[in-house]
């Protein structure tokens, strides 16, 4: 059986006392390159996605987890997406939020708990993920944990001023 806890960290579900974790991650625009999202959420949107969030994977094809640090605090959020049971794969994305808490491991053991889980409950062959050619500490990231690139797809964002290349990475469950 696979547990969402790690040494330094956990993963649970979202909460709704998560509202203000996710209406600030959401709103900050200085992270929708990571999620191609243009425009604003409403706390009202983030509630009624909070209220949905128990939707079991299957049905709704992805999964939100909070990455909590030993003292219970909040400190980053974790996705599976594009979940696809006939083919067995899913995509997943990963985001510490402050700066301060980058860089000490919580990502990687993060990362390596929902790769476990993946291949372990959900019984997937393949995940991946899509990183910005720009985003060294996420593709370190996601190497280190045993990811290849397997492609670049050019030009692939637009930032409003210029396009920025994107590798996707892949992970096979041996």
């Amino acid at each position: 059986m696979v547990s969402l806890k790690g040494n330094h960290i956990y993963l649970r579900a979202l909460e709704p006392e998560d509202l203000d974790f996710v209406y600030i991650i959401e709103n900050d625009t200085s992270l929708w390159e990571l999620s191609d999202t243009q425009t604003p959420y409403s706390r009202f949107l983030i509630k009624q996605y909070l209220e949905n969030a128990q939707q079991d994977i299957f049905e709704a094809k992805q999964l939100r987890l909070a990455i909590c640090d030993a003292n219970d605090f909040t400190i980053g959020l974790i996705d599976v997406f594009d979940f696809d049971v006939k083919n067995k794969r899913a995509g997943i994305g990963i985001l510490i939020q402050d700066e301060e808490n980058r860089h000490r491991g919580y990502g990687k053991e993060a990362l390596q708990l929902l790769v476990d889980y993946c291949f372990e409950t959900l019984l997937l062959h393949q995940v991946y993920a899509n990183i910005s050619e720009q985003n060294q500490a996420s593709l370190k990231l996601f190497e280190t944990n045993g990811f290849q690139k397997i492609g670049l797809k050019k030009d692939w964002s637009f930032d409003g001023k210029t396009y920025a290349n994107e590798f996707i990475l892949q992970r096979i469950n041996d």
